[in-house]
């Protein structure tokens, strides 16, 4: 392949392949040229031109194929545009030649076309410069096209059509040859030619004025001819020339010269409406024709031609525009409307038509006000629709009026208005449904009286506007739910008022069911009372019926039908009614087959009537049960269901006879009765009805072979036993389109209509399968059969095998006694029931049953694959499989195989080789690649043979998609095939005309299976593969030249495959324009195979796809769609704008998520792109909101005013690509703002710093961050949470609510200490005020409400930055949280709330009980829920009881929990008035509560739910709940009485210590950890008080004089013994060794190893980690003082060992000699044990003094470790813990010799250490050792250590310090000596002192001196001189003698005292350097041990 990539074409090369390679060379080469030209210079394309010129005429003698010869004449009009066009003339002639050659071969024929398409080519580039040309072209292609076959006559339409293009107006003098011969093509017997002349007059018409004036009529009829046995394509194409013809003759302004000859008249829009009313009433036949139809009363309108005008309708308006319909909207409507009215009675005469042009009617409005108008515009529009029903109710109430009761019965004015009216109601819905909340001004508006003119239709005398108006009123629910439980009580009342009417019946009883069935749609649902309301009414209903009976009829129906909705509000609401209901359904049927059979000789026709009407409606009741309440189905109430089905089987075995007694009235109501019981029985599992199995069979099998069955019912019935992908080949019209909604009634065939509600008004309630649009049953004739055929095939499965024999030979027979047209319908029914019969056995794994079976099932099964219709040997291969997949017999499935081999080797006609070939296919799929490779051989054989019959297309297409089944079922085992298939499909896809898209389609699913096989192999280099890989791509890129859009769609998927497997070699270029230029396809599948491709590829390269996007529409030499506007807006844009526009929900899911995909990975750096395009989607909604925002925008003014002006030039329309866009794009475009603030959170700091980002923005402009955008943010915000639609106002609020979390904090740099929203405060505001008024839905308020608290609370965190404020925004959510802001709004409430809150815990608290307690629930419900809505109820308390408790807990604390509140009279806690409390009488009986019983109910409801929750964790519990729960628990801690009651009860509080424990075990998180230990320090606390409270009053009871006989209180009691599970000392040490042991493993011994103190290296911990291992030390420390003097000896040792080894494991040196916060901590615990009373008590005394002892010579040993391993530890954190020792303790234990010795020499040690901060802290540590009042600890160390504090600060005198820290560490020492003469004898004083006071004045400077003195030795003057002035006088002697005995002293004093008068004058004195010493020892700082 490679060396076709050249400019010239290789022929050497070429001539050596074979004839397909070559083929491909060819074909290869051409697409490369055609790149190639482009790029290359004009020069050098000359220079070879005469080469190429002829090198691309020869290949026309080629023969080329179609896609081939496309390219060819495309290459060779590029040429002569780049080149010279001097030699295009001959290439013109020679054109012309092969055209007029007289040899017609077939051989020849491709040469032909070829030189047609060239010319079409060459006409359309080079236009105008051919000249003259055009006219001998022109006539000789004429000429060609009467003796042209349909190949030929499709290329020269299409070949016409592109020489139109390039001449333009030139062409006129052909426009009359033109036309006359494409009006012949037009009815042309091939759909392509069809299709192709459509196009051609298309073109024609731009130029040809005549077509849109004097030829109006004829193209209008001609069009209608044309639609005459169409298929989709031609309706397609047709319609769009007629729409635009019409819309041309309305619109064009005549050129005044030209046309001055032909006088020609304008056309009006009456006209043109009439025009096209014609061909939808009439057909083709025109006004002369008709009347003979007429007379004959037939129908001559065929439906593909009433199919084909509505398209033509809806292009008519659509190329008008969405202005000009909404001009013309009124005229437009009436017209429309009148298609179905009385004045054309032929169109609506017989039901099916009435049904099938109401559906176009629907149609027409639907696309065009659904798809062409913004949402202000449908609002005018429903207001003109509610007038148009008025005036139908008007002549409607005339006629009824009327008193002469002939002409009111005979009226046809009634029906005449029916089908209007039907019109007008459903799509009066589906615009409501559609506008959601916008519409809530409508029915609001009572000129319009919309509502009103709903419920008066529903009065009216035909029942499909009854139905029409109940759906109508079902869609307003859904719509707005607001409306729901209004409407419903409306029409409860009528219903109960006028029982008496039956239009008033059943009219409002399908009212209550359509909006019973949109109660699942509406989040907030019904009040739950209704339920109780509606079947009450229903069972009046049903008793009524007897009374009266001109009503029983419709009261029976009606009854059933609101029992039957109402079963559709699930289990919670049905449960209550359940007994009735099947009591009802008991009674409904006879007792007995006796009593049936007094029925039978008792009743009349009527009577019948009514009865069959109850059962069925009986049935139906049921079967909504069964399928909407599946959880009530228990074993009871299945066995109280059962009893009436076997009479209810009896019957239907009787029908047939009671049909004959009582005649033609019984037939439809039989019918319908067959077809519920049959549907309940699906429904049904078999057992259930097991006896009765037999005689069901018998009534299906009648029914399916029933002699009076005329209609071939294939397509509804097949359809789901075929295999989805056989569906597509089989037919077009299944295929999904956007025209599907009126195609449909062209599949069904025209005996049968298409569905309508009217067939089934039991489907109201139902959920619809197609979206929104209304239901669309079947008639019950064609249903019944399908749910036979369904039944059936269950049935058949578990009746004993003996039976099912002779039921299949009857139903064989039966095919063979029938004839004709009948034998068709009955071989279809058979079919299709064993079909369903085989699908079943073969997905339960069940068995055939006898050897006869498996031959009657081949023979029926054979018979059918060779059947006429398409389906049903569709249906047949499908059930050939599955009978080889229920036998499972390897000999069998061969067997089969083998006759379709046979079959298919000597078969030659169409049907017999398209069934065998399909039934292969079929057997591979279910049984995989058929055991071996010779079968797999020879079945790819046979495919390929057929493949290649070119006679027909049909066995083509099969065979291909036959081949395509097998490649994908064969897998791996297909490899060695691949070569040979992927040239087949090669050649073929070359070779097959246009024409036959099928053929293209069914290779593109073949080329897409192979793609599959070959898989991530197509990556290799190999030769091979990239041969396969060429080929591959070179496939796609002949389907994606194809005309056809599904061929474009299937190339489309398969370079989605291809760049799955091979990225790298998928032109990423070439693929993004190719979906561009799809984007807009008015082909649904093909939009489809867009959108799914894309988000393939964004989620690799979105950025690479975006890029390529724009390039293209900047380079666009493609025929972009006008539509996609990326050029402006980007593929997002693009892509946003399709959206808005699109309907399909797969489409628009696919569509969000590919914009999801390339925001995640692009709206960072395309920041400003996608911001803009948000805010256009959000600016371009409803002009009233831009008013409102300009108003409150005024404030910024100035430099941000620019800003404001997208919001007034809104009227410009173009600056705007979105033209009013619908509130869900609305909605999508406000979630995407949340996603990109989301997105740039995780990016960069800059996005959230204005300062940065300006900064940053200076450095390089194409910086753009989220900061700057803010007041975008605000108003983009503020116009979707202002807007109508509640879905965009809670999107709106969602985006406020993220900008303000994410920017609170943000300062303004500008204006120091604020933050930068505040100056949006005012939008804010405005934005928020609208969602507090009374009509706004509660979920839009209560987001305003949480938006409202985070700003309240986020502004007010800023203004106080000190305060640490607990950031818990959920707890303020109740207005519960300490922030004062919020308080106050709801301070004045707090009594009312407090009481709601109380009484909502209560029903939490009883809702979560287990389900054994049901009984014990109060019968009514709670305050907040009634019995009936428990279930739902749980969710809602689920999801807020835990910021409820916190708030309840927080509030009980701030009342001290002992306020009764002075409401309360009765203190009754749990009955507030509530929503459910305030309808029931205050139960007076109740016993009055003293206040202390209702504080503990209150203490134990909070600590129960607390303790519930906590205890069993859910895996889904959030992390929110849990802490709110832990907080509520500290609160109720805080206070004292909740305290004493957990002191006195010391199970709760052991229960409450291991549910924490369990809490810390579960959950990972820091701050849940932390909460909780807060929690056990309370306990420990309450523990504390209550051991403290009994000893006082023990000791007040007892007086002192008894001490001795004190009990002991506090745990241990006498003995000591903790007893674990009883103990809460035990419980809280095992809490406490969890968190320190999973914090520093090296404290369990377990895991070290050795239960001694081993020295390893101190660690130090996370910041969580060290607040934990502090928490747990304070507990801990807490612990003796709960405990008995011989229970505190128990636990000290583990106290001591974990506080020390805290220490041990902690003391890491830092820095400038601080403390970490847990050595710190472990201080700190060590102080609290050390002082503990215990230590004096007398029982514990001594052993504690050992304990101790040990403890300290532990802290000793951490010193000089076992090993002399490391010397790690920090010395001052062990100085400390000694200096603790000696200071907490008592003397005796630390006075020891042995010990205090050691103490000792550790001080001196550490007083050697070089480090100033360790001295510095050791002085300090001495300092406080030297003051302890006891000698007997102190003297100790004066004796050991004052000397050598001496000598140091007599070296210190000789070496000046140089720096603060000497500075620092001589005035401690200072400080130290101090203190010993402070501690010394009075006798030893004086030498002391002598001994201090000369080092001091050693440091004084002279006033010269103090001039030049650095800073530190001033500040050692200064020091010193305040020292000697203290000291001075104190000891005046000895100062004095001191002075006198040393001159030089004395001399130095005075200088210095001088010389510091002198500076005092200066400046002020330095004294506060006096009072620094140690201020910046942080130990001080924190806390003070010592």
């Amino acid at each position: 392949m490679e060396l076709a990539h050249s400019l010239l074409l290789n022929e050497e090369a070429c001539n050596q392949l074979g004839e397909v390679q070559k083929a491909e060379f060819i074909f290869e080469w051409l697409r490369y040229l055609e790149k190639l030209l482009l790029a290359t210079s004009r020069n050098d394309v000359k220079e070879k031109q005469k080469t190429l010129v002829e090198q691309l005429l020869s290949l026309l003698n080629n023969s080329p194929g179609p896609p081939t010869r496309k390219l060819l004449a495309k290459n060779l009009a590029i040429l002569y545009s780049i080149g010279d066009t001097f030699s295009v003339y001959e290439a013109i002639d020679k054109c012309n030649d092969l055209i007029r050659s007289k040899d017609d071969s077939p051989s020849y024929l491709p040469t032909k076309l070829a030189a047609v398409v060239c010319l079409g080519s060459l006409y359309k580039k080079l236009g105008r410069i051919l000249g003259n040309t055009f006219t001998d072209t022109v006539g000789n292609i004429l000429k060609a096209v009467k003796s042209a076959e349909s190949q030929g006559r499709y290329e020269i339409m299409l070949s016409l059509q592109n020489i139109l293009n390039g001449l333009g107006a030139a062409a006129a003098p052909c426009h009359r040859d033109v036309y006359k011969a494409a009006r012949s093509c037009l009815t042309d017997r091939s759909m392509a030619v069809r299709c192709a002349a459509a196009k051609c007059l298309l073109e024609l018409q731009n130029e040809a004025i005549f077509m849109w004036s004097t030829d109006l009529d004829s193209v209008a009829t001609l069009c209608f001819k044309s639609f005459e046995g169409s298929n989709y394509d031609v309706r397609i194409s047709v319609s769009k020339l007629l729409g635009t013809i019409l819309a041309k003759a309305i619109t064009s302004k005549h050129p005044g010269t030209a046309a001055s000859r032909q006088s020609i008249r304008r056309v009006s829009l009456e006209e043109v409406l009439e025009l096209l009313g014609t061909g939808f009433l009439r057909g083709s036949s025109g006004f002369l024709r008709a009347s003979g139809d007429m007379l004959k009363g037939t129908s001559s309108v065929s439906r593909d031609v009433r199919v084909g005008v509505t398209q033509a309708y809806v292009v008519f308006v659509s190329t008008l525009g969405g202005a000009w319909l909404e001009k013309n909207f009124a005229a437009f409507l009436s017209h429309i409307l009148s298609l179905v009215s009385q004045s054309h009675p032929k169109a609506t005469q017989i039901q099916i038509d009435a049904v099938c042009c109401r559906r176009c009617v629907s149609f027409i409005l639907r696309t065009t006000i659904g798809g062409l108008l913004g949402e202000k515009a449908q609002l005018a529009v429903v207001k003109d629709i509610c007038q148009a029903i008025w005036k139908l109710k008007k002549v409607m109430d005339a006629v009824m009026s009327d008193g002469n009761l002939e002409t009111r019965v005979g009226s046809t004015d009634v029906a005449a208005s029916q089908h209007m009216l039907v019109c007008a109601l459903q799509e009066l819905g589906n615009l409501i449904h559609n506008l959601g909340t916008t519409a809530a001004p409508l029915l609001q508006d009572s000129s319009t009286g919309l509502l009103d003119s709903i419920l008066s239709v529903t009065l009216h005398p035909s029942i499909s506007v009854r139905l029409a108006a109940a759906w109508c009123l079902h869609c307003i629910a859904v719509a707005l739910p607001s409306y729901l439980t209004p409407l419903l009580d409306r029409c409860l009342e009528r219903l109960t008022g006028h029982k008496s009417s039956p239009e008033a019946v059943t009219g409002f009883s399908f009212a209550v069911a359509a909006l019973l069935g949109a109660v699942k749609h509406c989040p907030l649902g019904i009040p739950h009372g209704k339920g109780k309301i509606i079947m009450t009414l229903a069972e009046d209903l049903l008793c009524s019926a007897a009374q009266n009976s001109r009503l029983s009829a419709q009261r029976t129906q009606a009854g059933w039908l609101l029992i039957a909705a109402l079963m559709t509000l699930g289990p919670a609401v049905v449960s209550h009614h359940l007994a009735r209901v099947l009591l009802l359904w008991k009674c409904v049927f006879p007792a007995s087959p006796k009593d049936l059979e007094t029925e039978k000789s008792r009743g009349d026709s009527f009577t019948w009537q009514v009865t069959l009407e109850g059962r069925a409606g009986a049935l139906c009741a049921i079967k909504s049960f069964v399928s909407h309440c599946g959880d009530l189905l228990t074993e009871e109430v299945i066995q109280r269901l059962l009893p009436p089905l076997p009479c209810a089987v009896d019957l239907l075995t009787q029908l047939s006879s009671i049909l004959k007694m009582y005649g033609s009235p019984l037939k439809t109501p039989s019918v319908v009765y067959r077809q519920r019981l049959y549907e309940l029985l699906i429904l049904l599992p078999p057992e259930t009805y097991e006896g009765n199995l037999c005689a069901i069979l018998k009534e299906l099998a009648a029914d399916l072979t029933a002699p009076d069955i005329q209609v071939s019912a294939s397509t509804f019935l097949l359809p789901p036993l075929c295999h989805q992908d056989d569906l597509l080949i089989l037919s077009p019209l299944l295929q999904e389109t956007d025209h599907r909604f009126i195609e449909e009634q062209l599949l069904l065939g025209n005996g049968v209509a298409c569905g309508s509600l009217e067939y089934d008004p039991y489907l109201i309630y139902e959920k619809d399968v197609e979206g929104d649009s209304v239901p669309k049953p079947l008639p019950p004739a064609l249903s019944v059969i399908s749910s036979a055929a369904k039944l059936f095939g269950v049935v058949c499965a578990h009746v004993g095998e003996t039976q099912r024999l002779p039921i299949l030979e009857q139903l064989l027979d039966s095919i063979k006694h029938t004839k004709g047209a009948r034998q068709q319908v009955v071989q279809l029914h058979v079919v299709s029931s064993v079909s369903s019969f085989l699908k079943y056995v073969a997905l339960s794994k069940g068995c055939l049953g006898p050897e006869e079976m498996k031959r009657f099932a081949l023979t029926l099964v054979m018979g059918a694959l060779e059947s006429t219709n398409p389906l049903l040997r569709c249906a047949a291969a499908e059930a050939w499989a599955r009978l080889a997949q229920v036998l499972d017999d390897g000999a069998f499935t061969a067997g089969l195989a083998q006759v379709s081999f046979d079959k298919l080797k000597s078969a030659r006609d169409v049907v017999t080789r398209t069934g065998h070939s399909l039934a292969l296919g079929s057997l591979h799929r279910y049984l995989g690649g058929i055991s071996s490779s010779q079968h797999l051989n020879s079945c790819i054989g046979i495919l390929y043979t057929l493949a290649q019959d070119s006679t027909s297309p049909d066995v083509q297409t099969w065979a291909l998609h036959s081949l395509s089944l097998i490649i994908d079922s064969a897998g791996p085992l297909y490899y060695v095939h691949v070569e040979t298939t992927l040239s087949l499909i090669i050649m073929l896809l070359l070779n097959v005309p246009p024409t036959h898209a099928e053929v293209h389609q069914s290779l593109g699913r073949c080329l897409n299976a192979l793609i599959t096989t070959l898989g991530p192999e197509l990556q290799g280099n190999s030769t091979s593969i990239s041969t396969l890989r060429a080929s591959c791509l070179l496939g796609c890129a002949v389907m994606q030249d194809n005309p056809d859009c599904l061929v474009q769609a299937q190339a489309i998927s398969c370079l989605q495959q291809l760049h799955m497997f091979a990225p790298r070699h998928v032109n990423l270029s070439s693929l993004v324009s190719c979906l561009c230029v799809n984007l807009y396809s008015p082909y649904l599948l093909l939009r489809r195979a867009v959108l799914a491709c894309l988000r393939q590829l964004v989620q690799r390269e979105a950025a690479e796809v975006s890029e390529h996007a724009v390039m293209l529409a900047k380079d666009s030499r493609e025929e972009l769609t006008p539509d996609a506007n990326i050029r402006e807006v980007g593929l997002e844009g693009a892509l946003l704008i399709l959206l808005d526009k699109e309907t399909d929900e797969r489409l628009c899911h696919d569509i969000k998520e590919t914009l999801n995909y390339m925001l995640t990975s692009m709206a960072v750096e395309k920041l400003s792109l996608w911001l803009k395009l948000c805010k256009d989607v959000l600016a371009a909604s409803a002009d009233c909101t831009a008013i409102t925002c300009v108003d409150t925008m005024q404030e910024e003014e100035g430099d941000k005013g620019d800003d404001a002006s997208v919001l007034t030039t809104r009227h410009d329309e173009k600056s705007h690509p979105f033209t009013n866009p619908r509130w869900a794009t609305r909605v999508f475009a406000a979630e995407c703002v949340c996603r990109i603030i989301n997105q740039c959170e995780s990016a960069s700091s800059a996005h959230f710093d204005i300062a940065l980002a300006q900064e940053m923005k200076k450095k390089d402009s194409r910086n753009d961050f989220l900061v700057l955008h803010l007041a975008d943010l605000i108003r983009m915000a503020f116009m979707a949470a202002t807007d109508h639609s509640d879905q965009l106002r809670l999107s709106g609020l969602e985006m406020l609510l993220v900008v303000i979390r994410r920017f609170a904090t943000v300062p303004e740099p500008e204006f120091p200490g604020h933050v930068i929203l505040e100056q949006y405060q005012a939008n804010v505001g405005a934005a928020l005020r609208p969602a507090f008024t009374s009509e706004t839905p509660p979920d839009v308020t209560a987001k305003a409400c949480q938006v409202y608290i985070i700003a309240v609370q986020r502004h007010k965190n800023h203004r106080q930055p000190l305060k640490t404020t607990s950031c818990l925004e959920d707890s303020v959510r109740n207005g519960s949280c300490s922030s004062d802001g919020l308080l106050d709004l709801v301070y004045a409430d707090l009594g009312t709330l407090s009481r709601l809150w109380l009484a909502a815990l209560q029903d939490f608290a009883l809702l979560t009980l287990p389900s054994e307690f049901a009984s014990q629930l109060p019968a009514e419900g709670g305050a907040f829920y009634t019995a009936e809505t428990s279930e739902n109820a749980k969710l809602q308390y689920y999801n807020s009881w835990a910021l409820i408790l916190h708030a309840t807990a927080l509030w009980l604390t701030s009342t001290g929990f002992v306020v009764a509140d002075p409401d309360e009279g009765a203190s009754d806690l749990s009955r507030p008035v509530t929503p459910t409390s305030m309808c029931q009488g205050s139960s007076s009986g109740a016993t009055i509560k003293s206040p202390e019983d209702v504080y503990t109910d209150r203490f134990h409801l909070i600590l129960g739910i607390s303790v519930e929750f906590l205890c069993s964790l859910r895996s889904d519990a959030t992390m929110e709940s849990i802490t709110a729960c832990l907080h509520a628990l500290q609160a109720l801690l805080d206070v004292p009485w909740p305290r004493s009651k957990i002191g006195s009860d010391q199970d709760l509080g052991i229960e409450l210590l291991n549910v924490l424990h369990r809490v810390i075990l579960t959950r990972e998180s820091p701050s849940i950890q932390l909460a909780s230990l807060e929690v056990v320090r309370q306990i420990i606390c309450a523990a504390q008080e209550h051991v403290k409270e009994k000893r006082r009053s023990a000791e007040v009871d007892d007086g002192a004089a008894e001490k001795e006989t004190l009990p002991e209180f506090g745990e241990g009691k006498d003995t000591g013994g903790l007893v674990p599970g009883k103990s809460l000392v035990f419980a809280t040490l095992e809490l406490c060794v969890c968190i320190l042991v999973r914090q520093l493993p090296e404290l369990n011994p377990k895991l070290t190893g050795s239960p001694g103190v081993k020295a390893r290296k101190p660690q130090m911990l996370s910041e969580n980690g060290s607040r934990l291992v502090s928490a747990a030390l304070v507990i801990l420390s807490e612990l003796p003082a709960v405990c008995s003097p011989e229970g505190s000896i128990s636990i000290l040792p583990t106290v001591l060992y974990l506080t020390i080894g805290v220490l041990r494991e902690t003391a890491v040196k830092l820095p400038g000699g601080q403390l970490s916060s847990t050595v710190a901590a472990s201080l700190q615990a060590l102080k609290g044990i050390l002082s503990s009373p215990m230590a004096r008590a007398e029982k514990s005394h001594t052993a504690w003094t050992d304990l101790l002892r040990s403890a300290l010579t532990t802290v000793l040993d951490c010193w000089d470790p076992v090993d002399e391993t490391h010397q790690e530890l920090d010395e001052v954190s062990l100085l400390t813990a000694i200096t603790v020792f000696i200071l907490s303790t008592s003397p005796e234990v630390t006075t020891i010799p042995c010990l205090q010795k050691r103490c000792i020499d550790k001080f001196k040690a550490t007083l050697e250490i070089k480090d100033p901060m360790v001295q510095i802290k050791t002085y300090q540590l001495l300092h406080s050792i030297f003051q302890y009042p006891n000698p007997a600890v102190s003297y100790p160390y004066i004796y050991s250590l004052a000397s050598c504090i001496m000598e140091k600060l007599q070296e210190i005198d000789k070496r000046k310090p140089e720096n603060t820290s000497e500075l620092q560490i001589f005035q401690e020492g200072i400080k130290v000596l101090e203190t010993v003469v402070t501690v010394a004898e009075e006798h030893h004083r004086s030498q002391l002192v002598a001994c201090l006071l000369p080092i001091l004045i050693s440091f004084l400077l002279d006033e010269n001196a103090l001039g030049s003195a650095t800073s530190i030795m001033r500040n050692l003057h200064d020091f010193a001189l305040q020292n000697l002035m203290q000291i001075g006088p104190q000891y005046s002697s000895v100062f004095k003698s001191l002075v006198a005995s040393s001159p030089a002293l004395k001399a130095r004093l005075e200088a210095a005292i001088k010389g510091n008068q002198e500076s005092v004058k200066v400046k002020i004195p330095t004294s506060k350097y006096t009072k620094s010493p140690g201020k910046n020892s942080s130990i001080q700082l924190k806390t003070s041990f010592l």
